[in-house]
Formats: C-alpha cells, structure tokens, sequence
C-alpha cells in the first residue's frame, strides 16, 4: 500500500489531503514516524525517523497518533481481496503481502490482469490506492513495488530483467541489505549492485552467509517460497511498548506489565496456543537492553504469566525503564492441555484475581470505563500506559 496510515487518515478525512500528513507521536512527546503522506516526506521525514526532528523538518505538517484498530480493520479488508488471486499468501505487514498467482494466473499477462484488477478493487473497494509489483520472484516483486509508488504497476520477468534494472544502482537498494551492511561494503569500496558482481569472494569473505545471500540477489537469483503464516509454526507470542517518557516507579511497571499480560495471553488463544515459559524485556534509559526467561509449566492466563514476569522485574528495576514486553514461549497447541477438577476450580480463582486486579488499575488510575476487553486490546495499550504514567505522576 502507499503510505498507508496516512492514506487511510486522508480517506477519512478529505481536507487532509495534499498536505503533509505525519503518523506518530504528538511532536511534544517522545516517539517515531510510524509513516508519513508523500507530500511530508518532501520535507525530508520519514518512517523511524525520531518525532521532534519530524517536527523540526515539517513544522506545519499534521501530526496523528495511529489509530491501530482501524488499520487492522482496513488491512482484513485488504486482506480478503488479494486472497482471492492467490494459491498462497504470506502477509508481512498489515498493507502488504507476497501472493503466489504461479497456478492461478499460470502466465505473466493473466497475472498483469489480476494486478490491474486488485487495483481497482482496493480503490473502489476500500477507498484506496496501492502499487504492485509482478515478479518472477519474492525480491524481485518487492522490488517492483517500490519503482513507481505510489499507485503504481511495475514488472519485472526474468533475472536478466532484474539485473538490468539494478546493476548501477547502491547495493543498499538490494532489498534486505540494511544501513549496516551497506556501509561495510562502502568501506571496502563495493557500491553498486554491479560492484558485488565483480567482487564476489570479496563480499563472501565480509559478510559470511550474508554475503552469499548479496551475491545471489546481486545476479537476480532467489528461490525464496511465498509462505502463508501459520499460528502454529510460531516460537513464541510477546507484546511490548515503549513509554514516552522514562518510568522509575516499580508499580506503574508492574500495572503495565499485567495489561501486556492480558494482551499476550489474548492473542495466544486467538491462536489456540499455550506456552510453558514466561520471558521479559527492558530497555533503559541509555537504550541498554535486557531479557530474562523462566520456565513456568502451563500457562495460559494472564496472572501466571504476570506474576512471573513481576517477579524477574524485581530483579532488574534498578534503572529508569524505556520499553517493557512480556511474552510466553514454548508454544504448543490449547486443546492438548488435560482438564482436571483442580485445573478449573484454578482458572476460576485466576480469574477471580484477574478481575480483582483490574478493578484495583480502574481505581488507581481513574479508568472507570475499563473493561477487559479494552485492557488487553493491543491498539489501546499505548494510550492506557500513557495515561497511567501521566496519572501516576500527577
């Protein structure tokens, strides 16, 4: 899709179109360009970019927060179409996905057809427009997408094709080749994609597998398979937020922790998983990261898996906290758990305890409005931790 928080805000509201339109953090508050209209980015912002230099570059643009809940509304919209031209589907983001059309198209001009007819759909469908790319395979596709946005079409049908289009261009354009591994191979005077050609051995021996993987991108080989995501292929199921401003105080952590809590536990069954392991992540205030892990046994509730992550949190909360996740691992599937007497006058007495918790946050934080289902939906977590931590400190 193109730019696309930022295309659905200007569908819902027409007189933001043509202007500069940035997704992210309020300007005063710290936090990231989740992405911006194409007419802020002639300024000079960018996605990942940090707020308050958005707003230095783009003073006059409008800043929004993200509304998560209708992007993921927009995005199974987006979704049920492009299933629909696919034998398979592997989603990467909400506004994107790979689609094998090599059996339901079975040839490049029926596959333009579809392109062109999943263009007309999201437009007159959803209200929005998207460019696609027609490849011979997933990076080249990738790379198609990318040459004429925003709505555009662009097709690439052999390696040979490929290469052409790349061979002058900076090795950073070889999609999966980030800012580091790019810059490694500046240092070593391999800058374009034509570079990596004549200098095999050279990006082999820098890089290792990585570099292998350059080298065959560099020739326009990639065997990689559009693979639809299975929930029970997943390692494990995690949630984390970052604060706008660094938080010292124990107890605002550990009501943080018990919403992510709810919310990982809430995916995990809309998966029909458990786990048997409990992990928790903190960054700190000089971006220095920590994990920590514990084997718990089973767990599929909220409270075990809160309780475990409080009590590894006593551990290392002894500086300011800037991000903090929770996640369970050791996933297998929910139906195998064996049902005794003991195991559901226990859930009851977690639940009870849950309920019991969340009163104590409605109270503490003058959220009267708070019900379960909002505690552990993900696209409120931010605005909830938000607000506990102004409250707190108020």
């Amino acid at each position: 899709m193109d730019a696309f928080y930022a295309s659905v805000e200007m569908r819902d509201n027409p007189s933001l179109v043509g202007k500069p339109v940035i997704i992210g953090a309020p300007p005063n508050m710290r936090g990231v360009v989740s992405t911006c209209s194409y007419e802020a980015r002639k300024y000079g912002v960018h996605s990942a970019m940090n707020i308050k230099e958005a707003y230095r570059l783009c003073p006059n643009g409008v800043f929004l927060t993200p509304d998560f809940h209708k992007y993921h509304a927009v995005s199974e919209q987006l979704h049920e179409i492009w299933s629909e031209y696919a034998s398979a589907m592997e989603a990467i983001a909400l506004d994107e996905a790979y689609l094998d059309v090599t059996t339901t198209a079975g040839d490049f001009d029926t596959a333009r057809d579809f392109a062109m007819d999943i263009k007309r759909r999201v437009l007159e469908e959803v209200g929005l427009s998207c460019s696609v790319g027609l490849a011979y395979s997933k990076c080249a596709a990738k790379t198609a997408s990318e040459e004429n946005k925003p709505n555009g079409f662009f097709e690439i049908q052999t390696p040979e094709d490929f290469v052409n289009l790349m061979i002058d261009r900076d090795v950073r354009s070889l999609y999966g080749v980030g800012t580091k591994t790019a810059e490694k191979l500046h240092s070593a005077g391999i800058n374009t994609v034509g570079d990596v050609r004549q200098r095999e051995k050279d990006v082999i021996d820098m890089l290792g597998r990585m570099g292998r993987y350059v080298v065959d991108l560099a020739y326009g080989h990639d065997d990689s398979k559009v693979v639809p995501y299975r929930p029970e292929d997943a390692k494990s199921v995690s949630r984390e937020l970052t604060f706008q401003e660094d938080v010292y105080d124990f107890w605002l952590l550990s009501d943080v922790l018990l919403l992510l809590s709810m919310s990982v536990i809430d995916r995990a069954s809309s998966y029909g998983l458990h786990g048997s392991g409990v992990s928790l992540k903190v960054t700190y205030s000089d971006m220095k990261s920590i994990t920590r892990s514990r084997v718990t046994g089973y767990c599929d509730d909220a409270i075990t898996v809160h309780k475990e992550a409080v009590s590894m949190l006593e551990e290392v909360s002894n500086r300011p906290v800037r991000l903090i996740g929770v996640g369970i691992y050791n996933l297998t599937d929910a139906k195998a758990k064996q049902t005794t007497l003991d195991s559901v006058l226990g859930e009851s007495d977690k639940e009870a305890e849950l309920q019991e918790a969340l009163a104590f946050i409605r109270k503490k934080y003058k959220l009267d409005a708070l019900d379960e289902s909002q505690a552990s939906g993900w696209e409120n977590l931010h605005m909830l931790a938000e607000h506990m931590r102004t409250h707190r400190q108020s």
